[in-house]
C-alpha cells in the first residue's frame, strides 16, 4: 500500500540548499517553523497533445523544474499564503469558506483548487488552517504545467496538514477534477504525471482507469525544451475550452451519425470504443461524416435534433456559450491521428528498431504539423522556433503543452547538443530583448524526473 502513496522522505536540510533557503524565508515571514515540505514537478509532453480530455493516452515525463511549498498546519482555520516571487502577492482566506474566482486566474486560486479538492473529497468539517510559502522554478504560462503542479502541491500539502492519505492514482484524479474549479476543462495528463512520474523514465499515461506504463527513451539523444517566451494562460483565454467543446460536439455528431446514444457520449474515444473500430477506421468515418467548413450552432443543433438554446445550455461549458462556429472535422481528425502517433511512439521505444530515433522524430514533426494546421493551437513564434530547432540539428521538434505560446520540445542527438544550444540561442533569443530578459530559463535539456514528494526534516 505504501508504494501507492506519494513518498515521504526524511532529509537533512543542510544537504538541500533550496529547502534550507525556503525554511529561512518561512521563518522570517511567519515567525514560526515549517513542519514539512512538499514538491510537485512540472512536465513536458513528448507527444499526444490535446487528446487526454478526449479519453486518449499521452506520453509525458516529469521535469526537474518544480513547485516547492514549506507548510505549517495551524489550530485556526486561517490559510496564509506567500510566494518567494514578489510578483505574486500574499493572500489570506478561511479554510471553511474557499472562494475561487474564475474571472481572474490569479496564482492563489490554483492553490485554492488543490485545497478545495481535498476538503470536498473528505467532507472536512473543520479543515486545518496553514501557513504556506511557495517557491516555483517552472516558467509560468509556458506549457510546462506550472499551474497544475501548484494545484497538485497544494492538494498534497492540504492532505498532509489534515492528517489524511490517498493513493497517488486517486490523488491525481482528484487534483485533475479540482482544477476545473478555476474553469479549465483539462483531461488529467498534468496531474497524473505529477504524481505517477519516476526518475529515468517517461510514461504512457492511459485513462479510465488511470494507469502509467514506463517508456524507455532511446539512448544517444537528449530532449531539449525551448521557451517561445509567448505566455498563454489556459484559464484566462477561451481557446482551450473551445477546443474541448469542439471535440465534445464532434463526438456527439459522430455518435448520432452511427445510431449511437449521442447524449451519453462526450469523448471521441468513447465513440471509437462503442463502434469497435481502429483509429485508422475512425479517421475514415471522420472523412465521411464531417465537412471541412466550420459548423454553425444552428447546423449542429439541427443535426442533433435540438434547439440552439438547448445546445448552448446543455452541452457547452459556461465560458464557451457565446461561440458561434465550430471546426469539427479538423479537431476530430487531429485527435484520432495524434492518438495513433502516441501508440506508435510507445511501440518504437519498446521495440527499439535501428532507425528508432528517425521514426520518433518523424512522429514529433507530424504531431506539430497537426497541432498547427488541424488543431490551430500553435502561433508564429512556436512555428519559427520549431523550424530553427530542426535547422540546427533536432530530428524531431514540436510544440508541447496547450500551445498558443509556451514551449517546444526537440529531440537532438547528444553529439550535436552543444552546437544546437549555441545556434538556437543565437537565432531565436539573441536579437530580441524580451526573450533575452527571460535569461537562462528559456532553453534547457531535461531528463525524466520523479513525482510529487513530501519532505520531513530529520
Amino acid at each position: 500500500m505504501a508504494a501507492d502513496l506519494p513518498p515521504t522522505l526524511s532529509i537533512q536540510l543542510v544537504e538541500e540548499p533550496r529547502l534550507l533557503k525556503l525554511k529561512k524565508m518561512f521563518i522570517s515571514k511567519f515567525k514560526s517553523t515549517p513542519k514539512f515540505y512538499a514538491r510537485a514537478p512540472g512536465r513536458v509532453n513528448l507527444i499526444g497533445e490535446h487528446i487526454d480530455y478526449c479519453g486518449y493516452a499521452v506520453l509525458p515525463m516529469a521535469i526537474e523544474q518544480d513547485i516547492l511549498i514549506a507548510a505549517e498546519p495551524l489550530n485556526t482555520p486561517a490559510i496564509h499564503l506567500a510566494n518567494t516571487n514578489p510578483l505574486y502577492s500574499d493572500f489570506t482566506t478561511n479554510a471553511n469558506n474557499i472562494q475561487i474566482n474564475q474571472t481572474e486566474p490569479l496564482w492563489h486560486n490554483y492553490f485554492l483548487c488543490g485545497v478545495k479538492g481535498i476538503e470536498d473529497h473528505f467532507s472536512l468539517d473543520s479543515p486545518s488552517g496553514m501557513n504556506c510559502l511557495v517557491e516555483g522554478t517552472i516558467p509560468p504560462s509556458s506549457g510546462l504545467s506550472s499551474s497544475s503542479a501548484l494545484v497538485c502541491c497544494a492538494g498534497l500539502v492540504t492532505l498532509m496538514a489534515n492528517g489524511k492519505t490517498l493513493p497517488k492514482v486517486e490523488l491525481a484524479e482528484l487534483c485533475s477534477k479540482s482544477e476545473r474549479y478555476i474553469g479549465t476543462e483539462g483531461g488529467g495528463m498534468d496531474q497524473s504525471i505529477c504524481f505517477l512520474a519516476e526518475k529515468g523514465t517517461a510514461k504512457l499515461i492511459q485513462f479510465n482507469p488511470l494507469r502509467a506504463t514506463d517508456v524507455r527513451l532511446p539512448e544517444g539523444v537528449a530532449f531539449l525544451i525551448a521557451n517561445s517566451c509567448v505566455e498563454m494562460n489556459k484559464a484566462a483565454t477561451s481557446h482551450f475550452n473551445i477546443r474541448v467543446m469542439e471535440c465534445r460536439l464532434a463526438a456527439k455528431l459522430l455518435a448520432k451519425s452511427r445510431g449511437l446514444d449521442w447524449k451519453a457520449m462526450a469523448k471521441l474515444q468513447e465513440v471509437q470504443v462503442k463502434l469497435k473500430l481502429s483509429l485508422e477506421e475512425m479517421l475514415a468515418v471522420v472523412e465521411e461524416v464531417f465537412h471541412p467548413e466550420p459548423y454553425s450552432i444552428e447546423e449542429i443543433g439541427k443535426n442533433l435534433g435540438i434547439s440552439s438554446k438547448e445546445l448552448r445550455t446543455q452541452i457547452l461549458s459556461q465560458n464557451t456559450q457565446d461561440v458561434t462556429t465550430f471546426k469539427l472535422y479538423q479537431r476530430a481528425k487531429h485527435v484520432y491521428s495524434e492518438a495513433a502517433r502516441v501508440l506508435e511512439f510507445k511501440k518504437i521505444c519498446t521495440e527499439a528498431p535501428e532507425d528508432a530515433v528517425q521514426l520518433l522524430g518523424d512522429l514529433m514533426n507530424q504531431s506539430h504539423a497537426s497541432c498547427k494546421d488541424l488543431y490551430e493551437c500553435s502561433c508564429p513564434e512556436l512555428n519559427q522556433l520549431v523550424d530553427i530547432c530542426l535547422q540546427f540539428g533536432a530530428i524531431g521538434s514540436r510544440l508541447t503543452g496547450a500551445g498558443w505560446g509556451g514551449c517546444t520540445v526537440s529531440m537532438v542527438p547528444v553529439e550535436k547538443l552543444e552546437s544546437f544550444l549555441a545556434h538556437v540561442k543565437e537565432a531565436y533569443y539573441k536579437n530580441n530583448n524580451q526573450r533575452l530578459a527571460l535569461g537562462g530559463n528559456s532553453l534547457f535539456a531535461t531528463n525524466p524526473g520523479g513525482g510529487a514528494t513530501i519532505f520531513l526534516e530529520s
